[in-house]
């Protein structure tokens, strides 16, 4: 089956390749899917989809009209398709459920650390001959409370890490795990979470439910001066409500993987141009904050099994009809009730 992928990097071509069968001709955008580079995908049975590709029911569409039957995304997510207008246009969509969920969870307790000891910080000052310690005090995370959203494959492992750690784990998860509790992780509600958690780590899908699930609101049922993580996805924290909550100082650290408005910069080099969102540079100016450009799943093992999953779902749909990791519903969703719209945080300082 030929193949068109879209937002194509290099690491990209190196791991498909080598996943890839005699059967599979691969042809590589470095273009994200959106109705302006539907088109390329002429002459291709599938596409092979990122995460802040678009592939709504306008490019949908396009690519029934272009004979397309399967979309292959190459993410655990698919809160960027529109699965009744995939439906609708008989097209499969297929993900890949499980990468590697050391890799996402290793990557947010990394966030946890340097942000914790300053380690972000103290490497920027060390480069310039700096060797003060004022500034830089942390805390042991030994005896914390750490409060995981979302006990997934991902959230899971992000428990039996901070068990490890000696901290006091909570979660809230409308499905609780019973393997998870079974290793001492207590079950609350997620107000009780947000109340009593040193840190709050968010693991869950983005969903309708769990859109701004972090708000203003949710923001305030917090302990003062907790750090928040989020690898998720971006949409999951109201950008403008978390700003407030750092001058605040209720949220004292800030550590993100994702950001609600990536997709205009996030896996770009935007080093030698201005960058225009002037809600995200003001993110940038607070020293207790550390972002990450989406790069938790960016291991060699997480990348292997991306790859194996996505052109196994290929295979299994060109031998079948059917793929082998079909999106069919929705995932569990974080049912939370959403406040009533407030006035956007201005931005000033």
């Amino acid at each position: 089956m030929d193949v068109t992928v879209f937002s194509t990097k290099p690491y990209d071509r190196q791991f498909l390749d080598a996943a890839a069968s005699d059967s599979h001709h691969l042809t590589y955008i470095d273009e994200r899917l959106s109705v302006r580079t539907a088109h390329l995908a002429k002459g291709a049975g599938a596409v092979c989809a990122f995460v802040n590709d678009e592939v709504d029911a306008a490019v949908l569409d396009m690519l029934k009209n272009l004979g397309v039957v399967l979309v292959a995304l190459r993410s655990a997510g698919y809160n960027n398709v529109d699965l009744d207008a995939a439906s609708r246009n008989g097209i499969v969509v297929a993900r890949v459920p499980a990468y590697s969920p050391d890799a996402v969870a290793e990557h947010a307790v990394a966030l946890i650390l340097a942000l914790d000891r300053n380690i972000h910080r103290a490497y920027a000052r060390v480069r310039e001959g700096n060797f003060a310690l004022d500034g830089l005090m942390g805390f042991n995370l030994n005896g914390r409370t750490v409060g995981i959203v979302g006990t997934g494959k991902i959230g899971a492992c992000v428990a039996r890490i901070m068990l490890g750690f000696g901290c006091r784990v909570v979660a809230y998860d409308p499905f609780p795990d019973n393997a998870t509790a079974a290793l001492g992780v207590s079950y609350l509600k997620l107000e009780e979470v947000l109340a009593q958690a040193d840190v709050v780590t968010l693991h869950c899908p983005l969903t309708p439910a769990s859109r701004h699930l972090i708000n203003a609101e949710t923001i305030a049922g917090m302990k003062h001066g907790a750090m928040l993580i989020n690898t998720s996805r971006g949409a999951i924290v109201d950008t403008r409500a978390v700003i407030a909550g750092l001058k605040s100082g209720k949220i004292g650290h800030l550590g993100l993987d994702v950001y609600e408005e990536e997709s205009d910069l996030f896996f770009e080099d935007m080093s030698d141009r201005v960058i225009v969102d002037d809600v995200f540079e003001r993110l940038l100016t607070f020293p207790n904050v550390l972002v990450t450009g989406h790069q938790g799943f960016f291991t060699e093992e997480a990348l292997t099994a991306i790859a194996a999953t996505t052109m196994a779902n290929v295979s299994t749909f060109e031998a079948t009809g059917k793929a082998l990791h079909a999106v069919v519903a929705s995932e569990p969703i974080v049912p939370v009730a959403k406040p009533k719209p407030a006035p956007k945080p201005a931005l000033v300082s």
